[in-house]
């Protein structure tokens, strides 16, 4: 088994990507506001990199069930790093479209190449584990990007770009001389394209439409709490950094050290209902939210609760599908991006009619995605007493 050389390899790969993607956070607002951005135009420049990655990520991971997932991933980071060097070399603002679109696409190969690498690699049993560390080199890397972009950006606003740029190019490197190609070759030409339509039959459709649900609540108080927090307990952009950081770290301490253990000894649907659980109690509890130490606390229980969702929705696909793995989490990642994309302007808007709005629709968003999951468990019962 691979397991034990190939998952550090994976969590310092998948780091490194997300923390080139975090360093441009902060920055690009500003960056594309220089070059005549309106507000209308930020949000476009934004949902383009989101709707390439709803688009492309299940053609990548059916291209790398075909031909194997390492070249697959390094067309991935490749991809990723040209876009970076675009922007800083961006002067008008069709320019960082383009660089958007062109990274939105290519890198959209990079999530579901890699959690269908971890599939490839470990048993059923540590499934779990293995999507859990992937989860949690994705929430590091998202805490300390922005962090770096934001010392970088006082320097210059390009400086990020170039740096984000380099951290990919290295990324490539790293794989290149480091991964091995986690499907036999033999495994690699008995590959063959699976419709989409083929992988939403059945039972484990249900368990697509519970991470769509679960991102459109996410997103929509990604989108909405600092101006919450701002108007419940007057706290400020420095506060909210910090606030993130603490949520980011939780759930990565849960998803890399806990969800592997939790879904070995209980099962994955186990894990899965009790995030959902934890994650609507979360955000009934940020309603109450009236200082620092509430909303770090509060948004903690629910980032903890979030956190071991994906991982353990991931291993369950990879287990449940007759399919290669690539395509299931190709289409996994579009439904992620489907709900990130549809979640902000969604919040936004339950924001306007009501500040606590998108909270109370989170929890609500949370209880449908049990249901859901109980109706595939209830399908998956059914289907197996029909063929015994």
């Amino acid at each position: 088994m691979k397991l034990k050389k190939a998952l550090p390899t994976l969590f310092i790969v998948m780091f490194l990507v997300m923390v080139g993607f975090g360093i441009i956070i902060p920055v690009l607002p500003f960056y594309a506001e220089e070059m005549g951005a309106s507000p209308f135009e930020l949000g476009l420049l934004m949902a383009t990199y989101s709707l390439m990655q709803l688009v492309f990520a299940p053609m990548w991971g059916r291209i790398s069930d075909r031909i194997g997932r390492k070249p697959v991933m390094l067309i991935g980071i490749a991809g990723l790093s040209l876009s970076f060097f675009l922007l800083a070399f961006s002067s008008q603002l069709w320019m960082l479209f383009a660089a958007r679109i062109i990274g939105g696409f290519l890198s959209s190969a990079n999530m579901p190449t890699v959690m269908a690498y971890v599939a490839d690699i470990t048993s059923e049993e540590d499934r779990g584990k293995g999507m859990g560390i992937i989860g949690a080199s994705v929430g590091l890397g998202f805490i300390f990007g922005p962090a770096i972009g934001g010392v970088f950006s006082e320097t210059s606003l390009t400086m990020p770009f170039y740096i984000a740029g380099i951290s990919s190019l290295l990324t490539f490197f790293l794989v290149v001389f480091l991964l091995q190609e986690s499907l036999p070759n033999s495994g690699i030409q008995s590959r063959k394209k699976a419709p989409i339509g083929k992988i939403l039959s059945g039972p484990i459709s249900m368990l697509f439409f519970l991470q769509l649900f679960i991102s459109l609540s996410l997103s929509g108080l990604e989108a909405t709490f600092a101006y919450f927090a701002a108007d419940k307990a007057g706290l400020g952009t420095k506060e909210l950094g910090y606030i993130f950081m603490i949520m980011g770290l939780a759930g990565a301490i849960v998803q890399g050290g806990l969800v592997g253990k939790m879904t070995k000894a209980f099962g994955e649907g186990f894990v899965i209902q009790i995030g959902i659980i934890i994650s609507a109690v979360g955000f009934g509890l940020i309603l109450f939210v009236d200082s620092f130490t509430t909303a770090a606390i509060f948004l903690t229980v629910f980032g903890v609760g979030n956190g071991v969702i994906r991982p353990s929705v991931s291993a369950l696909l990879t287990k449940r599908s007759t399919v290669g793995h690539g395509s299931i989490t190709g289409l996994l990642s579009s439904f992620d991006s489907l709900g990130r994309i549809a979640g902000p302007p969604i919040g936004g808007w339950l924001f306007a009619i009501a500040i606590g709005l998108p909270y109370v629709a989170g929890i609500m968003l949370s209880f449908v995605a049990l249901i859901v999951y109980r109706v595939y468990a209830y399908r998956e019962k059914t289907k197996i007493r029909t063929v015994s």
